[in-house]
């Protein structure tokens, strides 16, 4: 089952060159800034009320969101539905012949497990499963 909205994520140039829009502008409240060496990211986490912003910075020319900032510009790159039980999930969705990226969850931002869904079965929009480990979730 999907439990909400759990985060946009957006694929920006720079971090620091994009924040004072989100903080300064639209004065949402920055949570934090990580690197996710397995996904080529650095990404920040802005908070908009029930949801988050996830903005996404390539820590390199090869990574994907280089690549999707090269062929796309910057802008929405993905949304993040937050699921319980995100291998079932998987396993439900490729039951329905909706093709995953990612086959198994893996680590990504905030530890939590995500899997990719294949924008081909979604009509254009890709998505990510987002699997929250509770106790963060209670700290938030």
């Amino acid at each position: 089952m999907i439990k909400n909205i759990d985060h946009i994520g957006i694929a920006v140039f720079s971090i620091e060159e994009a924040l004072p829009l989100y903080t300064n502008v639209f004065q949402l409240k920055l949570e934090g800034v990580e690197t996710v060496e397995s996904q080529g990211v650095r990404v920040a986490f802005v908070s908009a009320g029930n949801t988050r912003l996830e903005l996404l910075e390539a820590l390199s020319p090869d990574s994907p969101i280089a690549k999707f900032i090269e062929k796309r510009g910057q802008g929405i790159h993905h949304i993040a539905l937050g699921v319980e039980d995100i291998e079932a999930r998987i396993q439900q969705i490729k039951e329905n012949g909706v093709k995953m990226i990612d086959e198994k969850p893996r680590l990504g931002a905030h530890h939590a497990n995500v899997a990719f869904i294949h924008p081909k079965g979604t009509a254009g929009v890709l998505y990510e499963l987002c699997e929250r480990n509770e106790t963060e979730e209670d700290q938030e």
